[in-house]
């Protein structure tokens, strides 16, 4: 099986799931590019512990990211950094030629997407792809395909929202998602936003206009220390926006990031209406796939189970149960397969699609702060 050395820029959770993906590569049953860990980098040196004594095989172990970049025994570089190192280290990976899997918003602001985006035209051989898990749940693949071939009819409206409810607890400390000099000034939505547009965006629902409520509800946290800190990002903002079906015909879209939305403890959901018939799924309820059976006066909605049936094949059997581990691998094998050339039917977010992104995450402060419905261009 063919290998692909990676290099970690952050060892906190997401790097943590990345690796422990890793080590179950076995899982697949089809032939996968397999991820070998060969450096990590941290400032923070009690984040290597872990790494240390799972991957006793890392070569490198280093606070300076550069010493990875440097390495030439490193193919690629996943990294999990915050939002205001999204340009530099982004930008600095593109440069040394090695494929970048990259977390979300790629870019604290439309001008460091910008950025990123230049370097990776101007290194037009290398892969770059951001982070997306949830769509590659089993039910999340049926409603994705049934867009596909149109079964939906014409659409009525669409709704897609990244929800939590931990920051309800106003006695949980200040970190840096809570900041604007290190989140952006999008907050929520441009900390979740990319999880709600994955499948719109690339069923080909792009938002032509967008209305904004952006919500601080929380203006301080203590900050660990026996103090408060200043909390000055969006804690919680809906899209309202208008797209398009293949046909032309508009219709609304709702896009939901929130980090206060009491019972949610991390609910990604989608749900997509259509006149011939209307589907969908939440990561409440992840093994169920629930759509409407018959139209005419009454409508009833139907819930079937569909048990592990994901994208790429592996050991578990059908009746077991999918989780988000198994989502983070199934992208982890998506990208593997899309950087050495293999098409998958589902593929990772696309710097194309960062850009749009912060199109529609930029002309939603504008509607926001002006009260308007803001046009998008793309």
């Amino acid at each position: 099986m063919e290998k692909i050395r990676f290099g970690l820029i952050g060892c906190g959770l997401m790097a943590r799931e990345f690796a422990s993906a890793s080590a179950r590569w076995c899982h697949f049953t089809c032939d996968v590019p397999r991820p070998e860990i060969v450096g990590i980098c941290s400032p923070v040196e009690a984040e290597t512990v872990w790494f240390k004594k799972n991957f006793p095989d890392i070569k490198y172990v280093t606070a300076d990211y550069r010493d990875l970049l440097a390495a030439n025994d490193i193919d690629a570089i996943y990294c999990a950094v915050p939002h205001n190192l999204h340009e530099k280290f982004y930008v600095d990976t593109i440069r040394s030629g090695k494929a970048l899997l990259g977390e979300k918003p790629f870019g604290i602001d439309q001008n460091a997407n910008n950025n990123i985006l230049k370097a990776i035209e101007e290194n037009p051989g290398v892969f770059v792809r951001c982070t997306s898990e949830f769509p590659y749940y089993p039910a999340m693949q049926i409603i994705i395909n049934w867009i596909k071939e149109g079964k939906f009819g014409r659409i009525i409206e669409v709704h897609a929202g990244f929800n939590h409810s931990s920051d309800c607890d106003l006695n949980k400390p200040i970190n840096w998602k809570r900041q604007v000099k290190f989140n952006g000034e999008y907050g929520a939505l441009g900390d979740l936003g990319i999880h709600t547009q994955h499948v719109p965006f690339r069923m080909g629902f792009i938002p032509k206009t967008v209305y904004a409520q952006m919500d601080n509800l929380v203006k301080e946290r203590p900050d660990g220390k026996g103090g408060t800190a200043v909390c000055d990002t969006f804690d919680n903002v809906t899209l309202v926006c208008t797209c398009e079906d293949r046909d032309g015909n508009e219709f609304p879209m709702t896009l939901e990031t929130k980090r206060m939305n009491p019972g949610s403890t991390n609910r990604w959901f989608f749900e997509v209406y259509g006149l011939d018939c209307s589907a969908k799924f939440s990561s409440d309820d992840a093994n169920s796939f629930c759509y409407t059976t018959s139209w005419g006066k009454e409508q009833a909605w139907s819930r079937i189970v569909v048990g592990y049936k994901p994208m790429l094949p592996t050991i578990t059997g059908s009746i077991f149960e999918f989780g988000f581990v198994d989502a983070m691998q199934q992208m982890m094998g998506a990208f593997m397969l899309e950087m050495t050339g293999h098409e998958v039917p589902f593929g990772l977010f696309t710097p194309e699609e960062t850009r749009i992104s912060h199109e529609l995450s930029t002309a939603a402060l504008r509607s926001h702060y002006n009260k308007t419905v803001e046009k998008l261009e793309l």
